[in-house]
C-alpha cells in the first residue's frame, strides 16, 4: 500500500512539474516585452500606403436603431487615414452619432501621433499572465496598465504571437473617458499576421453613454492591400543578440 501511495505521489509531482514547464515562457517576460517592442517599432510605418475594405455594424439597443456602413479605408504614405463611404443601410441616427464619430476619432487619433497611444513599455506596465493557445499558434498573454491616466490608453490584456512577437489581440477598458457624456468604453481588437505585419481584422466595442444607453459596434477589416515595399517585421530575439 505504501508502494502504491509512493507511486501515486511520484506521478503527481511529475505531472505538476510537467505542467509548470509547459506554462513557462520560452523567454523571460522582460525579454518577450523587449522583443515585442522591437517588432512593433519595425512595423510602425508598415501600413502607410495600405488600403482595406471596412464593414461597420452599429446599434443603439435602447432605441432599437441600427445601421451598417461599407467603406474603403486608406492610409496615406504620411499616415493620414481617410474613408470612402460606399454604401450605408439603416437609421441615420446611428450613422451620424455612432459611425461618423468613430470614423472621425480614428482619423484624429492617427493625426495626433500613434506613438503616444501605442501599447509599449513607454506608455504601459506589462505583467506576464502565461502562455496560451490561440488556435494553432501559442501566444504570450500580458496584463497591461497605463503609466498615466490619458485619454486613449486602456487597462486590459495584450496577446503577443510567440513566433513573431507581434500583437494578435488587445482588450480592455479605456482608463479615461474622452467626454462627459460617455461613461465607459470597452473593446476587443483582433489582428491577423500578413506578410510579417500585424494587420487589423476585427474590433468589437461597447460605448456606455449617459443619454442613449450603450452603443454597440463591430468593425470588420478585409481585403487588406499592403503597400508595394512595406517595412516587414522580422522574427527577433534579444536574448540571441
Amino acid at each position: 500500500m505504501r508502494s502504491d501511495l509512493k507511486r501515486f505521489l511520484f506521478c503527481i509531482i511529475v505531472a505538476s512539474f510537467g505542467a509548470a514547464l509547459s506554462a513557462a515562457p520560452a523567454s523571460a517576460p522582460d525579454s518577450i516585452v523587449e522583443n515585442y517592442w522591437v517588432a512593433s517599432q519595425q512595423q510602425e510605418h508598415a501600413l502607410e500606403g495600405a488600403s482595406m475594405e471596412v464593414d461597420i455594424q452599429a446599434s443603439l439597443p435602447k432605441l432599437k436603431k441600427q445601421g451598417r456602413l461599407h467603406a474603403l479605408r486608406h492610409i496615406s504614405r504620411l499616415g493620414r487615414i481617410t474613408y470612402d463611404a460606399l454604401r450605408f443601410e439603416g437609421d441615420n441616427t446611428v450613422k451620424k452619432h455612432v459611425i461618423a464619430r468613430y470614423l472621425s476619432a480614428d482619423a484624429d487619433a492617427q493625426s495626433k501621433g500613434s506613438s503616444s497611444l501605442a501599447v509599449t513599455p513607454v506608455n504601459y506596465k506589462f505583467k506576464y499572465k502565461g502562455l496560451r493557445d490561440n488556435g494553432s499558434d501559442p501566444v504570450y498573454v500580458f496584463e497591461v496598465k497605463p503609466r498615466h491616466k490619458v485619454v486613449g490608453l486602456f487597462k486590459g490584456e495584450i496577446w503577443i504571437d510567440a513566433r513573431t512577437f507581434l500583437r494578435v489581440r488587445e482588450s480592455g477598458r479605456l482608463v479615461k473617458s474622452p467626454s462627459f457624456f460617455l461613461k465607459k468604453i470597452e473593446f476587443v481588437k483582433y489582428y491577423d499576421l500578413q506578410d510579417g505585419i500585424s494587420v487589423p481584422r476585427e474590433i468589437r466595442t461597447i460605448v456606455y453613454t449617459r443619454l442613449v444607453g450603450p452603443a454597440e459596434m463591430t468593425i470588420d477589416f478585409h481585403n487588406v492591400s499592403l503597400p508595394e515595399s512595406p517595412k516587414r517585421a522580422s522574427v527577433v530575439d534579444v536574448d540571441a543578440q
